[in-house]
């Protein structure tokens, strides 16, 4: 119980002190609440010994009193300092994990499902949020009322107060047995938990999927399979801790019982006065109350616990950011230096090497799963080499601060993310501070400043979740767009126009063409028309370069650049136009 405990307390951070005085403002109620005995105390010492003297009634009464408001005002204090302690914490811990996710690499999302990582931040932090501030106070609250009790009674009979001690300690022996019974139920239990928020957001983000091919019987299945599942493991908790309850609830029972007999007893052989067996009878009654409450509270921090380690998971996941710099690199050069990257046990990139010189398009064409991607994403650390190294203006990635490193680049992605929020607030993702001139600037070199101002709202149109509510060359453009906005010297464009309807990508192109200039451009591309004037085309395979260099020089010595030009380009781009000699008709004729 004590590690439990203590792991809530680590876990408040920098609102210790909030739960710090929760605790003393439940321990101030208990004493109050403890003051009752005292009044007792005077109005049966004055029936005894036959006192008809009123006074020890306003006595009683003021003493009363002052219990009563002592323990509504302290308990008021801490009810609002628990309240706040469980909210400020959670939601210091949410921005937590919302800034380490930033600095994470990008292989976690690859290995721990978006499910997993929502059911944290909401449903497991919900519990924490709700419930470990409460429970702490209740339960140590609980534990030092029955101790200031057992005080109160060893001042009276300190025979009394011994067996009042003994039935204290004996059941947080049983609370303590019934905590490390739960312990291991627990986790399972919070491993069902998250694949029941899983299989909910899977069933929602695929339900496209779900009607196209028929399929909402076996989804329904999943998420009935997952619901049924969570019963079992919250049913399974249960269970194991009903004979810890029934033990519990026999040591209250049967101490409270001696306590009576104990009173009575030592009454009868004249060794406790009346007034004194009367107060220690109903205290009998009254002893274990705060201590069966914390009890039945204590069966939680087991599940807290879970909760609170599966939370600190994400701490646990190396960061990249911890040892990196503020650094501004002397040029937008780009070198690979005998790269390797693997997934897993799947090699992905071997021995990369070149050169992207500063203020130069470079462009990568490969079949699928060549590498392409990837190769951009380490560059903007997304993931960090397992051999060599990639610097920018002759400084490692790996020295910059994320932040840092990320103010020199913009990329546009082939799978557009806009945010729920208005268009306008979407582009300004790239510059928070842009003005509004700004923002329509770069929309029109975007080529979506028409269809942004043919909606009802313009750019104070709000987007559904994702852009849901934008075709998919819509959302592209505003991506576009946005990193246009933010205006980096190092910008890296994957499939940036594969979205662009054809009657705008020409367009589109010599806006991209426009705003990359004087900047060091990297292109993925599979459609070559928009690589053919790049500084220099590196051609990928199974993670190696083939070749580099020009359209032209490509298309003469280069095989597999050869073949996806020719599934491409029609042959007179590919200069292989008909001479006069093979029959072709020439302007003369």
């Amino acid at each position: 119980m004590y590690g439990t405990l203590k792991k809530i307390f680590a876990f408040a951070g920098s609102k210790k002190g909030l739960l710090k005085k929760s605790l003393l403002f439940s321990f101030l109620s208990g004493l109050f609440s403890a003051m009752q005995f005292a009044a007792l105390f005077v109005v049966i010492g004055a029936l005894v010994s036959d006192n008809r003297d009123g006074k020890f009634i306003w006595l009683s009464l003021g003493i009363m009193a002052v219990s009563l408001i002592g323990r509504i005002i302290t308990t008021y204090f801490s009810t609002m300092e628990q309240t706040e302690t469980g909210y400020c914490m959670v939601a210091e811990k949410r921005i937590h994990i919302g800034d380490r996710l930033r600095y994470i690499p990008m292989g976690y999302f690859n290995k721990n499902s978006i499910g997993n990582i929502t059911a944290i931040v909401t449903t497991t932090l919900g519990d924490v949020e709700n419930s470990a501030a409460r429970v702490l106070v209740s339960v140590l609250g609980g534990f030092f009322n029955s101790v200031a009790l057992v005080i109160v009674l060893l001042v009276f009979d300190w025979r009394i107060g011994l067996v009042a001690a003994a039935g204290v300690l004996i059941y947080l022996a049983a609370a303590e047995l019934a905590l490390r019974k739960s312990a291991a139920l627990s986790g399972v239990r919070q491993h069902t938990q998250e694949s029941l928020v899983e299989s909910v957001l899977e069933y929602i983000q695929g339900m496209g999927i779900v009607k196209a091919f028929g399929l909402e019987r076996d989804s329904t299945q999943s998420i009935s399979s997952a619901i049924k599942a969570s019963c079992r493991d919250n049913l399974k908790l249960t269970k194991a801790s009903v004979p810890y309850d029934a033990i519990k609830q026999a040591v209250v029972r049967v101490f409270s019982v001696l306590l009576l007999l104990a009173s009575v007893w030592f009454w009868l052989d004249g060794s406790l006065p009346l007034a004194y067996g009367l107060i220690l009878v109903i205290a009998s009654f009254m002893v274990f109350n705060d201590l069966e409450n914390a009890g039945n509270m204590a069966s939680l921090l087991q599940m807290l616990a879970a909760s609170m380690d599966t939370a600190n998971s994400i701490d646990d996941t190396p960061v990249m950011d911890e040892k990196g710099a503020d650094i501004t690199p002397k040029s937008s050069e780009i070198v690979f230096d005998k790269v390797d990257f693997s997934y897993a046990d799947r090699k992905i990139l071997d021995q990369v090497s070149f050169t992207i010189p500063e203020k130069t398009t470079a462009a990568i064409v490969g079949p699928s799963g060549a590498g392409k991607t990837t190769m951009c994403n380490l560059i903007a650390r997304f993931g960090d080499v397992n051999a060599g190294k990639i610097t920018i203006g002759g400084t490692d990635v790996r020295d910059f601060k994320l932040d840092s490193l990320m103010k020199n680049i913009s990329m546009v992605f082939q799978s557009v993310y806009l945010f729920a929020d208005t268009i306008e607030n979407n582009i300004k993702f790239g510059c928070p501070d842009a003005t509004h001139e700004q923002v329509v600037e770069a929309a029109k070199k975007a080529c979506c400043h028409d269809f942004i101002s043919a909606l009802p709202d313009g750019y104070d149109t709000v987007i559904g979740e994702g852009g849901g509510t934008l075709s998919g060359g819509e959302k592209q453009r505003i991506s576009i767009a946005r990193a246009m906005l933010k205006d980096a010297p190092i910008i890296i464009l994957d499939e940036a126009t594969s979205s662009v309807d054809p009657e705008n990508e020409d367009e589109l192109q010599r806006a991209i063409e426009a705003l990359t200039h004087d900047k060091t451009i990297i292109m993925i591309a599979h459609r070559l028309k928009t690589v053919r004037n790049a500084d220099q085309i590196l051609v990928l395979d199974k993670g190696e370069v083939l070749e580099r260099g020009t359209h032209e020089e490509l298309l003469k010595n280069c095989e597999v650049y050869q073949q996806i030009a020719k599934s491409q380009l029609s042959p007179s781009e590919l200069g292989l136009e008909e001479t006069p000699e093979e029959g072709a008709m020439t302007d003369g004729e």
